[in-house]
């Protein structure tokens, strides 16, 4: 069975390089329950006997008329389902390196693109799965609710399908007459044309607006100034977590008037301008932030990704934490107006070519003398309040390892995890040196918005 590559899934693997991957993943940190020292072995004997299923057993055929999935019949379990252990003796810090390590190499075109590596060894009585997967088969949204739907809400001793072998929801097509793939085909062309002219003027009138000395408001990709953090990407990874209690965070929106979201955004926001400004790169404008919305609908289990974004100003690099978050809500209240405000199909097109320019210019390095598309990406996504298990272990720990791209040297990824939020922080190590340090700002901003909200 072979299946067309929708234009955003085919962008992720058209401009993905070995310095600027297509992939996405996710880092899952259980404990150990007692006296079951065989818990790791059972999960991957489990996992390796599970086949996948679509879309993880898709394999791209790019060198086409007409570029396409392919329905791989057979896989390789060792390869695809790993074990590793850590030394004796390794600490946490040794766990996200290794995470990065893996995160770093592209996921090969000629297999299904998905691995699995279980590690166990993980200081604390603990193991843990790393898991990546290509954008072009599933989005963070779909990737999330599938892993969910891979653990239980037990402790009972029982492995589920993992994410990458549970059956599909999505009804299969019938196939249709030449003549009606075609016309549907010039259709949605027509369609998508009429959409880039709409888009295309009214991000010129921003540009008019800001030649003009006003401040242009809503989405505004490539209206960043450059940071030292936007720069030609290399391979070199860092990753660093952290976990925020849910409670705390919605308490803060509260008082605020704002969503866990701002919050979330607003710490990173002053995070990241405290690192720039100890390792010698002060910036001195707001930065700009992309920020993914999904358009799934709930159960919607389309295969692929159905996504846009909004590019939203954060607060003023020396902002007080009470301003920040008021700065930070109104401009993603602004810019998520826009998205919400188009129809799906213009959205989706937005996407599209805003990451199809960002990384047409990456490719040709003009990335290198054009102002980037934003300085940074955060994304929230939603979790659960449910305790998770797999095998009778709990899950204490639910981190996203996002993507890099188009000179874009960081990724901040947040979702709620039970009782708190989980943020995963992907760098550039020649953007940011170490990220684990930026973890520590972010965290210590956010001490510092709560005391502004005991106080407000």
């Amino acid at each position: 069975m072979t299946r067309p590559i929708p234009p955003l899934d085919l962008i992720w693997l058209l401009m993905e390089t070995p310095t600027g991957t297509g992939h996405i993943g996710a880092l899952m940190v259980f404990e150990e329950p007692p006296g079951r020292p065989a818990v790791v072995d059972e999960i991957v004997d489990a996992y390796r006997g599970f086949p996948p299923t679509p879309p993880f057993n898709f394999v791209p055929r790019l060198i086409s008329l007409r570029p396409h999935f392919i329905e791989k019949a057979d896989w390789d379990p060792a390869y695809h389902v790993s074990r590793v252990t850590l030394p004796s003796g390794s600490s946490y810090p040794d766990l996200l390196r290794l995470v990065a390590d893996l995160h770093g190499a592209m996921l090969p075109h000629d297999r299904p693109l998905f691995r699995f590596w279980l590690i166990d060894g993980v200081p604390g009585e603990r193991f843990a799965i790393y898991a990546k997967f290509h954008h072009s088969i599933v989005d963070g949204m779909s990737a999330l609710r599938r892993v969910y739907q891979g653990l239980s809400t037990t402790a009972d001793h029982t492995v589920p399908a993992p994410l990458y072998a549970l059956a599909s929801s999505e009804p299969v097509a019938p196939p249709r007459p030449l003549r009606a793939r075609v016309t549907a085909a010039l259709r949605t062309t027509i369609a998508q044309l009429r959409a880039v002219g709409r888009l295309s003027i009214a991000l010129f009138r921003k540009v008019l607006a800001a030649v003009g000395g006003a401040q242009p408001v809503g989405s505004l990709p490539f209206f960043a100034r450059r940071a030292s953090i936007n720069k030609p990407l290399t391979r070199g990874r860092g990753y660093a977590t952290l976990s925020l209690p849910l409670d705390e965070l919605r308490a803060v929106a509260q008082r605020f008037g704002a969503t866990v979201n701002d919050v979330a955004a607003a710490v990173v926001d002053a995070g990241l301008h405290a690192y720039l400004a100890e390792t010698g790169n002060a910036f001195a404008d707001r930065l700009i932030a992309m920020c993914p919305v999904s358009l799934r609908n709930d159960g919607d289990a389309a295969v692929g990704t159905r996504v846009s974004a909004v590019f939203a100003r954060l607060g003023d690099p020396g902002a007080a934490p009470e301003e920040r978050i008021r700065q930070v809500a109104e401009s993603l209240a602004t810019a998520k107006g826009e998205i919400t405000a188009m129809p799906t199909d213009d959205a989706m097109t937005f996407a599209t070519g805003v990451a199809g320019l960002a990384g047409a210019l990456s490719l040709s390095h003009l990335d290198r003398i054009t102002r980037p598309v934003c300085n940074v990406v955060i994304s929230n996504m939603p979790g659960t309040r449910e305790t998770r298990y797999l095998n009778g272990a709990r899950l204490a720990g639910l981190y996203p390892v996002p993507g890099l791209a188009a000179s874009l040297g960081l990724n901040v990824t947040l979702l709620s995890n039970a009782d708190q939020v989980d943020f995963g922080f992907l760098a550039d190590t020649s953007a940011i040196a170490d990220v684990a340090v930026l973890a520590d700002h972010t965290l210590r901003a956010f001490g510092e918005l709560k005391a502004a909200a005991a106080n407000a």
